[in-house]
């Protein structure tokens, strides 16, 4: 049996740039880093509007998070979860497809 090496040799601090650690030149790995983070913002926008838009349908229909959570066939952390705006913890699939499960289909507008 071959034995597989699985020692840490490297690791990137978080607020390190990691563009610059793979070893692209600063003035390009800043422009990568900079690009890459307003992407990441944009998708967690998208993410926050959609948990704003379940969190909001739980509290007009007065559920509590067990009971949403059968109709959104998730557990209740994962409710919890939507409540407390954890966006990283969800895809945006996943939010829609808890939306459409509550009859708030979502429609994309690219502008």
């Amino acid at each position: 049996m071959t034995k597989i090496d699985t020692r840490v040799r490297h690791v990137t601090k978080p607020e390190a740039n990691l563009f610059a650690e793979l070893g692209f030149a600063a003035d390009e790995a800043r422009r990568y880093q900079a690009e890459s983070q307003a992407l990441i913002n944009q998708t967690l926008a998208l993410k926050e509007q959609l948990m704003h838009e379940l969190a909001s349908w739980i509290e007009v229909h007065h559920l509590k998070q067990a009971q949403a959570a059968e109709i959104l066939h998730v557990t209740r952390p994962r409710v919890s979860d939507v409540v407390n705006k954890k966006a990283r913890k969800f895809t945006i699939d996943t939010l829609v497809d808890m939306l459409a499960r509550v009859g708030k289909p979502v429609k994309v507008v690219v502008g």
